[in-house]
């Protein structure tokens, strides 16, 4: 077995959410990831969709209970004494795939070793296994600080943990703002709507991880609105509605929402070249991803359509485009697991 050791930590993740292109709803979930020798474990499983069981939406007692799991004394809840270190985002069911490994103890120090993709009971190492990950040797005392900080102290509250994202809307309660904050609570984003945010309290605009400008907007309002964000010293990213289509707008939030270190991100850049007959896409590792189109037609309806799904290898992509999904004003999403980036198609 690997003798080298190796360091743990862990740090924030998220799943993106969204409005699929055929209307389904795909969860926002924000989590801790592993960090091995500083590097988010997630990463190198190219086309892996999932979160580990460290998820900041669970409850306190459910969260702890989590965290106890992956310790080497705890009782293993699958057979080979496997623990899941990766679920299904949606409903953390082991039928729609899980990432497991075997959690020890060897003399003082942590193993994680033998990875494996499992659906059922048992799975086969051979066809199902992670072969170019671990085993990971981790020094006893590291793992387990930075496991126990996250569980309470004896007769003390549980550790404060990141509170789940926020949107606020800025804007008239008319269709569009409504149905975009019926989507994003959908898909666990809490959004509400006002016109007033100028006189909110400091410490509620400070919640908010994502300031959304509504068309009717207008530069005076939105320069108050400003003010009142940089008096409160709020972190919050403000965006403007591209266009009324919710999937498009839905994905400006994510895309706003994510505060991954630039190091960590696998999704780099989007761009649509060529008069909209190319995107070009560039990712830094290994990773599956889809291209959507949106736009809306000559009636003003919103369309949005799938153009490619498929994992890519590191470096730049030029993919072609169906003229037809991009003609007139439209606007391109680039999505992976964790990550969504949002372009215009230039003309």
């Amino acid at each position: 077995m690997n003798s080298q050791y190796v360091t743990f930590g862990l740090v924030s993740a998220m799943r993106a959410g969204g409005v699929l292109a055929d209307g389904a709803y795909q969860a926002h979930r924000d989590f801790l990831d592993f960090a091995v020798n500083g590097s988010p474990l997630l990463v190198r499983l190219a086309d892996l969709d999932a979160v580990s069981p460290l998820a900041l939406d669970l409850g306190p007692s459910d969260f702890a209970e989590q965290v106890r799991t992956l310790l080497p004394e705890a009782e293993t809840p699958l057979e080979g004494s496997r623990r899941v270190i990766y679920g299904c985002p949606e409903c953390a069911g082991l039928a729609c795939g899980a990432v497991t490994a075997v959690i020890e103890r060897d003399g003082p120090d942590v193993v994680w070793r033998d990875f494996r993709r499992q659906t059922g009971r048992t799975p086969d190492g051979e066809r199902d296994g992670y072969h170019d990950i671990g085993p990971y040797r981790f020094r006893g005392e590291e793992y387990r600080a930075a496991l126990e900080r996250l569980l309470p102290a004896d007769g003390a509250p549980a550790p404060e943990l990141p509170a789940g994202p926020r949107a606020l809307l800025i804007g008239p309660r008319a269709a569009l703002l409504a149905r975009l904050g019926a989507a994003l609570r959908r898909i666990g984003i809490s959004a509400e709507i006002t016109l007033d945010a100028v006189h909110a309290h400091a410490d509620e605009l400070r919640k908010y991880g994502v300031v959304v400008f509504g068309r009717t907007i207008g530069p005076d309002e939105r320069d108050a609105v400003l003010n009142a964000l940089a008096a409160a010293r709020s972190e919050a990213v403000c965006v403007t509605v591209l266009a009324p289509i919710v999937p498009l707008l839905v994905a400006q939030v994510e895309q706003a929402l994510d505060r991954t270190p630039d190091h960590h991100r696998r999704l780099l850049r989007l761009t649509a070249v060529a008069g909209g007959a190319e995107a070009e896409v560039e990712v830094a590792s290994a990773c599956r991803v889809r291209l959507v189109a949106h736009r809306l037609d000559r009636l003003s309806r919103p369309r949005t359509r799938a153009l490619f799904d498929a994992v890519l290898a590191p470096g730049t992509h030029r993919i072609p485009l169906e003229t037809r999904a991009v003609r007139g004003p439209s606007f391109l999403t680039a999505h992976t697991s964790e990550a969504v980036l949002v372009a215009p198609v230039a003309r």
